[in-house]
């Protein structure tokens, strides 16, 4: 069964900030991206490092040679360690999107994979959560 827990006001994290905090034994980064909130294990599958204190920025998409097109700013998180990065929103990896993911919390919405630890993540009155 899950129980919705508290991170902080919704004022204290305003959109493009993010917190992390410990709930049980996971350490959970929560993101407010656009007004939306997302969060994420603090746990590159790479090799451990804590992925939630890593740069969050966007990324070059595809695209014809000499074209550059930077897409997704503030959506992407890059690993502190060794520069893996992932989808804030999905938790899918951005250079190997079918094989290598890490836990996704996402507000109201849980993903159909089931090799994926989700839990929902919002702002209920003025304070944000995360079930877990």
């Amino acid at each position: 069964m899950r129980a919705r827990q508290h991170v902080c006001p919704a004022a204290e994290l305003p959109p493009g900030k993010r917190k992390i905090v410990t709930i049980g034994n996971k350490s959970i980064g929560v993101f407010n991206i656009a007004g939306e909130y997302h969060a994420l294990l603090n746990v590159c599958p790479h090799q451990f490092a804590p992925l939630c204190e890593g740069t969050v920025t966007g990324y070059c998409s595809p695209s014809k040679v000499g074209e550059y097109r930077f897409e997704r700013e503030g959506e992407i998180i890059r690993c502190p360690w060794h520069g893996w990065e992932f989808d804030l929103k999905t938790g899918r990896s951005i250079f190997n999107p079918h094989t290598v993911r890490t836990g996704s919390y996402v507000a109201g919405v849980e993903t159909p994979d089931p090799g994926v630890e989700t839990f929902p993540a919002g702002v209920e009155g003025a304070m944000v959560y995360v079930e877990v």
